[in-house]
């Protein structure tokens, strides 16, 4: 399903924040599902092959095999833990230094009807919480499947530039502010400061939709 209404498009996703541990380590568990009008193996597809992949999130390079190494361009990389295909596969995602890990479950409701959920799991720094709150990486999952949908919708490659244009539009600020709404809430639920959590979610509104400066 695709919308042109912003708010509607970020409606699609459904939000959950959990608090988890790894190693005696505390966890923030980010999950978020969208239902897909695509069959299970398209949607696979689109997820897992090399030459699809960029038509909807970033060119990738390197073995996307069980125990091989990814790199994203310009982000995260990792190594390919698990995967049962065409249900399921577990990556570790290291960006900036920090490594955390991300596993997409595929659950089809039907022939052309394909529930994704994306599970992101990572030790977060409190000041960087307090600050942003879970919509930090949120929005940004938001933004892919966003361009996923719309990518299996057309069959066709996004337009990096156009994409970036809209997200500065006042359509695009619509769509992230409510999908910082959302995670802001999330955390809510899961036991945040109501205050302290809608205050985070102003902030990564800010950060995602402020033009960048011209040096």
């Amino acid at each position: 399903m695709t919308t042109t209404d912003p708010v509607a498009a970020a409606g699609l996703v459904t939000r959950e924040i959990h608090t988890g541990s790894r190693e005696d380590q505390t966890t923030r568990v980010l999950v978020a599902r969208r239902t897909y009008p695509a069959a299970q193996a398209d949607l696979w597809s689109a997820l897992t092959e090399a030459e699809r992949i960029p038509r909807w999130f970033l060119p990738v390079s390197g073995d996307l095999e069980v125990g091989g190494r990814y790199q994203f361009e310009g982000n995260a990389g990792g190594v390919v833990e698990r995967c049962v295909q065409p249900d399921s596969f577990a990556v570790t995602w290291e960006f900036g230094g920090q490594v955390s890990w991300l596993e997409i479950r595929l659950h089809p409701d039907g022939p052309d009807v394909t529930t994704l959920e994306l599970v992101h799991e990572a030790v977060v720094d409190p000041d960087f919480w307090a600050q942003f709150g879970p919509g930090a990486v949120g929005v940004g999952w938001d933004g892919a499947l966003r361009g996923l949908g719309l990518h299996l919708e057309s069959g066709a490659a996004l337009d990096a530039a156009e994409v970036e244009a809209w997200t500065l539009s006042p359509d695009g600020v619509a769509f992230t502010r409510a999908a910082a709404t959302g995670w802001g809430e999330a955390a809510i639920a899961d036991g945040d400061d109501t205050t302290a959590a809608r205050e985070a979610a102003e902030r990564t509104l800010a950060f995602y939709t402020t033009p960048p400066t011209e040096e």
